[in-house]
């Protein structure tokens, strides 16, 4: 069983930006050369997240508005004393620091219009970066 770890490194906008890391993710199970197995996407943050949505601009507005109207900025939040971003940790507890999707034949399983991708959560621009690893023979 072979295992290939690579970074991908970006940086965003600020808070629900969404940046689209499917051709990235592609890219690192073809260079990895597994035929078979899975590839894990993973954020290291308690900030961010990892989500499969179809790339299209009205339904990724939706899922904006739907964050903030699930877990809004300002609800008096207890981590909030210490930081301003409790907001952001919630939502990124509610959609996931990882996804895991099937290789098979050397490529990334996926729906038709099933894309991956980052979620910035925290209030501010950051620089981050997201562990793609492919496991498999």
């Amino acid at each position: 069983m072979a295992i290939f770890t690579q970074e991908l490194r970006f940086s965003t906008r600020g808070e629900i930006d969404l940046v689209d890391i499917t051709r990235e993710v592609e890219g690192v199970v073809r260079e990895s050369g597994i035929q078979n197995g899975h590839v894990v996407v993973f954020v290291p943050g308690a900030t961010g997240a990892i989500v499969t949505i179809e790339h299209e601009s009205g339904l990724l507005e939706d899922l904006k508005r739907t964050l903030r109207e699930l877990v809004p900025k300002s609800a008096n939040y207890l981590h909030d004393r210490i930081d301003d971003n409790a907001h952001s940790h919630l939502r990124a507890t509610l959609l996931g620091a990882s996804e895991c999707f099937p290789v098979v034949d050397g490529r990334l399983m996926r729906g038709t219009w099933q894309q991956i991708f980052f979620v910035e959560l925290d209030v501010r621009p950051r620089h981050r970066h997201v562990i793609v690893q492919v496991v498999g023979e």
